[in-house]
């Protein structure tokens, strides 16, 4: 057995060991009675991890158990990644928060429609900018022409379309309009004043600079053990396999990623470090920006207080195949993470009560 294999494993069983021991059975029997094929979570802060564990299997058609180098696709917690990729190129002085849309793409102001004329970068991010949700759910959404050409050439087909449409205005009710089509918009500056696509920084970012293991779309299940994904049909859970043909194609910044989970906690440690006032790969006031500057929802995280509580805090579906959630304690700086590979009201009740015992377990 190699050096690296045997320090991973004193890792695991030093890390679970207590109070996670405690945790693991309550999960489980959670995971069983909720239906959830596989389910793996952890808790840590910004350098340390109290507990982790993976529970279950990769498919309910299949006998291979669940691993810690299991891949979940994230959904919209890609969104929090994308944001910190662009507050990279912020703080390079490519961009500023404030830079208007249409500075970037005069040409197109003229064709689009003028509610959308001062948006700005940390409009998008922040969901401030009237940008139709273009979620796949129900018909509120115009349908979409069928662009065609390289991926970064249909987000730019899309985002010309996007901005034809009606604006949609927040109110007291809705003070932002969540849209995965404004982080299409926000990634296309990006690609614009770096020349690079977005799968390309993906790369440059996550796996060259911090030596995180972030792939594109859905894991790959076909050619090796991994989990897939589970859709829910006449009640039922289906697995769906990667070679799946539903894409987010305009949309994959705000929601196409899949990752380790032991990968997403050093993502996740740098933000609780950034929290703390700690410059990392991004600067502290970075940090506080995207977590906490604007209300309600900040750039790529819920930004909720309440009840004595400040909370970072955002959840992903993975085409209601796949549901991760985070919740990061910002006064106490600890984060809780779950994942799952499947989607349906008992996978997110099932979450709903982990979650809950796990803030219990780590709440003195």
């Amino acid at each position: 057995m190699r050096l690296r294999q045997i320090l991973s494993i004193i890792l695991i069983l030093t890390t679970t060991i207590c109070p996670g021991q405690k945790t693991i059975q309550f999960a489980d029997s959670i995971r069983s009675s909720y239906h959830i094929p596989e389910l793996s979570y952890a808790v840590i802060d910004g350098k340390t991890i109290f507990e982790i564990a993976a529970l279950g299997k990769h498919s309910i058609d299949l006998p291979d158990t669940a691993t810690l180098n299991d891949r979940f696709h994230i959904g919209s917690n890609t969104k929090a990644m994308t944001a910190f990729i662009i507050a990279k190129y912020v703080e390079k002085g490519k961009l500023k928060w404030t830079t208007k849309f249409f500075d970037l793409f005069p040409g197109w102001k003229e064709k689009s429609n003028p509610g959308y004329s001062n948006i700005t970068l940390q409009d998008l991010l922040s969901h401030r900018a009237g940008i139709r949700p273009f979620q796949g759910i129900g018909d509120e959404d115009p349908e979409i022409p069928d662009f065609k050409g390289t991926k970064q050439e249909r987000r730019k087909q899309f985002g010309k379309f996007v901005l034809t449409v009606e604006p949609v205005k927040p109110d007291e009710q809705n003070p932002f309009i969540y849209s995965n089509a404004g982080y299409t918009l926000a990634t296309l500056m990006l690609e614009r004043v770096t020349g690079k696509s977005w799968q390309q920084l993906v790369e440059k970012v996550f796996n060259k600079d911090l030596k995180l293991n972030v792939k594109l779309s859905w894991p790959e299940n076909q050619k090796q053990k991994d989990t897939w994904g589970h859709s829910s049909e006449n009640g039922k859970l289906k697995p769906v396999p990667s070679a799946n043909d539903y894409h987010l194609d305009y949309t994959e910044p705000a929601g196409d990623l899949n990752i380790k989970l032991k990968d997403y906690i050093k993502f996740i440690q740098l933000n609780l470090l950034g929290l703390e006032g700690k410059n990392n790969y991004l600067k502290a006031e970075t940090y506080k920006f995207i977590h906490k500057g604007i209300q309600n929802y900040s750039l790529g995280w819920f930004n909720i207080y309440e009840n004595g509580k400040e909370l970072s805090v955002h959840s992903g579906t993975g085409a209601e195949t796949y549901f991760t959630i985070v919740h990061i304690d910002r006064i106490k700086n600890r984060a809780y993470i779950i994942f799952t590979n499947s989607f349906n009201t008992d996978t997110q009740q099932g979450v709903r009560l982990l979650m809950r015992k796990l803030k219990e377990n780590y709440d003195n």
